[in-house]
């Protein structure tokens, strides 16, 4: 309200410096072709009076009927501006804070999942490795009884190859010499010549 009736109060002022400038120049705009400016006339002096009481009427009207109105509708409408701003405002922090939330929600959830898949990891890794020794103590196992049985197996076949040279060996003396040899004195030169062969 008050800035309208600084503009009205503006405006009077104008319109009567208006008349005065109007009123000085008269003389000389009179004098160049323009009676309305004739202020010797009376007419025109009434005129200007009359025009001069009527601004004053509208100001005063204006001022007392018409501005409060407008006053309060442009009041009520910055209050509603204002308390709109005010809301935006909140929904604006709300919706930073919510973001802030949800990216802090996100970041724990990202943690809390790669805290989880390194336990994960490790377990696995664990189990891994214990499998990996429960393979190698099985195959170790595996090689010294197959080493035993080889070792078994070698020792049977030597002693059956031992049979098998004493035998061949009293054939052969018999059927070159036509002499059966002593099977004690075979089996001692087989057994030494087995253990030299063996050294």
């Amino acid at each position: 309200m008050g800035v309208i009736k600084k503009m009205l109060r503006a405006g009077l002022l104008a319109t009567v410096s208006g008349v005065s400038l109007l009123a000085v120049s008269a003389p000389g705009a009179y004098a160049t072709g323009m009676p309305q400016l004739d202020f010797a006339n009376p007419l025109v002096t009434g005129q200007v009076m009359w025009g001069a009481v009527i601004f004053f009427v509208f100001y005063m009207v204006l001022s007392k009927a018409m501005l409060p109105g407008i006053t309060r509708v442009l009041e009520d409408r910055s209050k509603r501006i204002s308390g709109d701003l005010e809301i935006a405002r909140a929904a604006k922090q709300d919706a930073d804070k919510a973001v802030a939330e949800l990216q802090q929600a996100r970041k724990d959830a990202m943690a809390e999942a790669q805290a989880h898949l390194d336990q994960v990891l490790a377990e696995e890794h664990k189990a891994a490795e214990q499998q990996m020794q429960e393979i190698n103590a099985r195959v170790t196992a595996e090689i010294a009884d197959a080493e035993k049985r080889v070792a078994e197996e070698k020792t049977r076949a030597l002693s059956a190859l031992k049979e098998i040279a004493g035998d061949t060996t009293q054939a052969l003396v018999q059927r070159l010499t036509g002499i059966v040899p002593d099977a004690q004195l075979v089996a001692q030169k087989v057994e030494s010549a087995s253990a030299h062969s063996t050294i």
